[in-house]
């Protein structure tokens, strides 16, 4: 069992940038996809950015594209997401997720089995 550990979250003012970081233990996950959900209050929980295992593909969800960046070290078992331009909306909860299967992708969030237990972003306008 794989356990995730994110960081690096807090309150921001509109316009500014964060980096958030998911620390990886248990399980290597060279082979395995990593992506970033998030969950704002009173709202379901939605996919953000993920990427492949090998690092080279990287997916978006329409309201980050253009500001945020996902990366990985898989030296270092870890994931990343760089957020700048932030805006009010981007206020939630931000969470770091690996999938069922290895080498495998998808946004749904039934396909993803291990969770960490988030980190809050907070943009006041």
């Amino acid at each position: 069992q794989v356990q995730l550990v994110e960081s690096g979250g807090g309150l921001v003012q509109a316009g500014d940038s964060l980096r958030l970081s998911c620390a990886a233990s248990g399980r290597t996950l060279s082979t395995y996809a990593m992506a970033w959900f998030r969950q704002a209050p009173g709202k379901e929980r939605e996919f953000v950015a993920a990427v492949s295992w090998s690092a080279i593909s990287t997916w978006y969800a329409d309201s980050v594209k253009g500001r945020f960046t996902i990366s990985r070290d898989s030296a270092k078992n870890t994931m990343y997401l760089q957020m700048n331009s932030l805006k009010p909306e981007d206020t939630a909860v931000y969470y770091c997720a690996v999938p069922r299967w290895a080498k495998y992708y998808s946004p749904r969030i039934t396909d993803f089995s291990s969770w960490g237990q988030g980190t809050q972003v907070t943009v006041s306008s």
